[in-house]
């Protein structure tokens, strides 16, 4: 595997309209819209040898969840059924909720109504691909979503592709890199797809999300050949 040396450097594949726009329309529907002109405070940099502050503060001697920024349970409609059983349910003791169609999201109350909530993260299998998604609220990440947008790519990969140790360690400082300069506004959104991992043919994208009710953006990975799932449930 080659990890890309420099950002947007020679490895700046151009994904097809179904992979860059089509199929992720179908990952963006999302309860809520947050409300146009809202800012949202952008995540700082923690200090050498401090901690990132995070909305929820975990309980001495626990691991923080991928999806708890605040709770919204109380806001969601009841279960309609039982869950299906799927190589992604380990999300599910990540704070993660199943949908029906066997996507897994993460939901995040919204600051300027608190009676409403929208997707933050979308995990989801798609014509045999592992396509996961963050969206952003206004082109800003949401305080502490950087490091669990990260957490969540890194975790996937561990879990779905055959990368070892040193290459899953390049691939999160490139993540790092890609991440922070979404957050200058250095990287444009479009269909563009950067490659992580050639066996998986796994990419990452700044796209725009185009269906759904949320409109905006999102920082995407697609892993085209996972590994250790099984049939799609997304035709």
């Amino acid at each position: 595997m080659n990890i890309i040396g420099r950002l947007l450097g020679a490895f700046a594949l151009s994904l097809s309209t179904c992979a860059a726009v089509s199929c992720f329309a179908i990952a963006q529907e999302v309860p809520t819209t947050p409300q146009p002109g809202t800012t949202q405070e952008i995540p700082k940099t923690p200090q050498p040898g401090t901690t990132q502050e995070i909305p929820t503060t975990p309980q001495p001697g626990t691991t923080q969840k991928l999806c708890s920024f605040d709770a919204v349970e109380n806001l969601l409609p009841p279960p309609t059924g039982e869950q299906s059983r799927s190589a992604l349910s380990y999300l599910g003791q990540q704070g993660f909720t199943q949908k029906p169609d066997g996507s897994w999201v993460c939901y995040v109350r919204d600051n300027q109504k608190q009676e409403f909530y929208y997707t933050l993260f979308k995990v989801q299998q798609i014509d045999g691909k592992l396509v996961a998604s963050s969206f952003l609220n206004n082109g800003n990440l949401i305080e502490g979503q950087d490091t669990r947008t990260l957490d969540l790519f890194m975790t996937l990969i561990e879990n779905h592709t055959k990368t070892n140790q040193g290459n899953r360690q390049s691939i999160r400082r490139y993540f790092e890199s890609f991440i922070t300069l979404v957050k200058q506004g250095k990287v444009p959104s479009s269909g563009r797809g950067y490659l992580f991992d050639q066996p998986s043919r796994g990419f990452i994208i700044y796209n725009t999300v185009t269906g759904g009710q949320l409109k905006g953006t999102a920082i995407t990975i697609n892993i085209n050949s996972p590994q250790n799932l099984g049939s799609s449930p997304v035709p």
